[in-house]
Formats: structure tokens, C-alpha cells, sequence
């Protein structure tokens, strides 16, 4: 088991898959793999049906994952917070989601993804849509800010901007 990440380590390398059971893994966290396709087509389906109660339901599954991720490696590879918000940024550009930057990591904190396969896939749009990416951002500033937190997309992809930006704020 790993005691320590760097943001050099490769997640891709270390990536288990157990044949019999169906399973990849991550030091013990499952993941999956899913076309970007399938997440946006979910999406559009919820967004016809739900309307803008998606992105909620979206950024709250993130937010989970983003939540769970954050606390299990930082406690895992005994991480600080500035070490864990690189870590998952890291992680992030590894697993596909797009190449994340971590801006600003402070009162607030401020990650840029450039290349976001759901913006990608989505196409146009008048509205901010990576709503996922937002929530895993969400959860892993409750984390690293410790504190319960607030998000926003500030800049899409899909909405003509160059790349997806993300804020994560305090909230009292």
C-alpha cells in the first residue's frame, strides 16, 4: 500500500482490475470507466425531464464521489490539504475528465480544466453544463477548505468559453 502521492505518480500505472469479480480499483476505491457519451446523453435525458433541477442532482453525485475520494487518500497517504488538492486534480486529468490546474488554494478555492469531455460532448450551450466536475470540485473544497462550501462554473466549455472554470467559496 501506498504511504505517499506525488503528483508524478501515475494513477493509470496503479490501477488494479480483478477479472473475477468485475472490478477496477484504485488502493481500494472502485472505479469504472464510462464514455463521456453516456454521462451527457444521461444528462440531456434529466435536463428534458427534470429541467434545471439536473445540474443539482449532477453536482450532488459529484460532490459524493469528490467528497469520499478527497478524505479516503488524504487520510490514506497522510496528505495536507494542498497536497490532496493536487493529488485529485492529478487524479482527475489521469481518469480523462480533462487537464485540471489548481489555481488558487486559499480563502477559496479555484481549478481551471481544460479539454472537459462532457463540454466536449455536450456541444453548445447557453449555460455552464459540467455539472459532475463541479461537484467533485465541490466536495473536495469541503474537504480542503474545511468547510461546508458553495460552487460555481464560472467559465464552460460548452458556453464559448476557452476552458471550465471552477470556484469553490466558504460558506458561514
Amino acid at each position: 500500500m501506498l504511504t505517499h502521492m506525488t503528483k508524478d505518480d501515475q494513477v493509470a500505472e496503479k490501477l488494479q482490475f480483478d477479472m473475477e469479480e468485475g472490478e477496477l480499483s484504485f488502493n481500494g476505491v472502485r472505479y469504472i470507466l464510462i464514455r463521456p457519451e453516456t454521462v451527457v446523453r444521461f444528462q440531456k435525458e434529466a435536463e428534458r425531464a427534470m429541467g434545471e433541477r439536473t445540474s443539482a442532482a449532477m453536482s450532488l453525485g459529484g460532490y459524493e464521489g469528490g467528497s469520499l475520494s478527497t478524505k479516503a487518500y488524504k487520510e490514506r497517504f497522510d496528505l495536507s490539504n494542498k497536497e490532496v488538492a493536487e493529488f485529485m486534480c492529478n487524479m482527475g486529468s489521469q481518469l480523462g475528465w480533462g487537464r485540471f490546474e489548481l489555481v488558487e488554494l486559499g480563502e477559496r478555492l479555484v481549478v481551471e480544466v481544460h479539454n472537459s469531455p462532457f463540454a466536449e460532448e455536450y456541444g453548445s450551450s447557453e449555460g455552464a453544463i459540467c455539472h459532475m466536475i463541479e461537484g467533485v470540485m465541490a466536495g473536495m473544497g469541503s474537504t480542503v477548505l474545511e468547510s461546508n462550501v458553495r460552487s460555481t462554473e464560472e467559465k464552460c466549455k460548452a458556453k464559448g468559453d476557452e476552458f471550465c472554470r471552477f470556484v469553490i467559496e466558504k460558506v458561514e
